[in-house]
């Protein structure tokens, strides 16, 4: 699986795509596992307390996982998509 990341934790992780050692069967949340374990720098981003923190966004095939049933514990299937958002503001006004 790959994980897609924008932003400031695609710095961190020195790249915007991240190939994991996950695949169909395992869950989002085995994913983030394996992003964190293979760059430990984006936990104390990422988490906070243990979980997820409020303020990132997991998605799956583009749709935040809080919103889903299952949360992390979904099962992959072949060709989702993972990414992760930090929060974003930003932009000009009264360009």
């Amino acid at each position: 699986m790959e994980w897609k990341l924008f932003a400031d934790l695609a710095e961190i992780a020195g790249d915007r795509a991240v190939a994991v050692d996950a695949e169909p069967g395992d869950t989002v949340g085995d994913a983030l596992d394996a992003l964190l374990e293979a760059h430990p720098d984006l936990r104390d981003r990422v988490l906070e307390d243990g979980t997820v923190a409020d303020h990132i966004n997991v998605l799956r095939n583009g749709r935040s996982v809080r919103h889903d049933e299952e949360g992390l514990d979904a099962t992959l299937e072949a060709g989702d998509e993972l990414a992760l958002f930090p929060p974003v503001s930003g932009g000009a006004a009264g360009r």
